[in-house]
């Protein structure tokens, strides 16, 4: 057997978009899949956030980067944008669901419309998103969907039922592409991260109490580190994770696992 000289979990000629990657968690996987070799697309609502990620991330990797600001919720937007990629690079392999509104309150507290509105966000526009991208994945024979859940897709907080609700879908859904899928050359897998300590959260970091918290319900012992969310991405996204399909691949320092 003569052994290969291809890098393990090389990306060099795979095309990736990242939603809601101007800053945190997807700022952070578009970094690792740019230095595995993926020319990366990242998206946000914010077009001048997005100008200076962009210009972070052409420094940090030295790899081809490119923004486009749209909302992941407005399908004609995400449609023409998925097109202006395929446009410019011919493909689309790698599609990095990471978007996602969080709003911590109890399901009495909501309105019917803000109810509607958050599973808009965190459900109904990844699932239209990834229905686009498979389209062209298909014609590809190879793609790489990968979403953004939370491990409270998988065990619940008190007074957090729709965002709850919402990932939990994003897993069942996630797991019926898994299926659908397979045999097209496409794989559907996820990420559920735990406690980061990101932008979004920095309230809860300096907060002394939650930070207490952190320190004894996660057995590593602290909020994990926005860099460390990136090679999970670089796995599901590589050749070598290509008979991983419909799995959560949870990072959160041990979490979900302690009683």
């Amino acid at each position: 057997m003569v052994a290969s000289s291809r890098p393990l979990f090389a990306l060099q000629g795979r095309v990736a978009l990242i939603t809601g990657a101007g800053r945190g968690l997807g700022y952070e996987m578009a970094k690792a899949l740019a230095r595995a070799g993926a020319a990366v697309v990242i998206n946000g609502r914010d077009a001048g956030r997005l100008e200076a990620a962009v210009t972070s991330l052409r420094r940090e990797t030295e790899a081809e980067v490119d923004a486009m600001a749209f909302d992941v919720a407005d399908y004609p937007a995400a449609q023409a944008a998925l097109a202006a990629i395929v446009a410019r690079y011919g493909r689309l392999d790698i599609l990095v669901n990471n978007v996602g509104a969080r709003d911590r309150r109890p399901l009495d507290a909501f309105t019917p419309e803000e109810v509607q509105q958050l599973i808009a966000t965190d459900l109904i526009a990844p699932a239209l998103l990834a229905r686009e991208a498979a389209a062209i994945m298909k014609r590809q024979g190879h793609g790489r969907l990968i979403f953004m859940t939370s491990i409270v897709g998988h065990v619940a907080n008190r007074g957090d039922s729709v965002y709850t609700a919402a990932k939990g879908g994003v897993t069942g859904l996630m797991r019926a592409l898994a299926v659908d899928h397979a045999r097209e050359g496409i794989t559907s897998n996820a990420i559920a991260p735990g406690m980061f300590a990101t932008e979004t959260n920095a309230h809860l970091v300096t907060d002394a109490d939650f930070s207490r918290f952190v320190d004894v319900r996660v057995p590593i012992g602290r909020w994990g580190k926005p860099e460390e969310i990136g090679a999970a991405a670089v796995f599901l996204a590589s050749d070598e994770a290509s008979f991983v399909n419909g799995h959560v691949l949870t990072v959160d320092g041990g979490q979900t696992v302690r009683m």
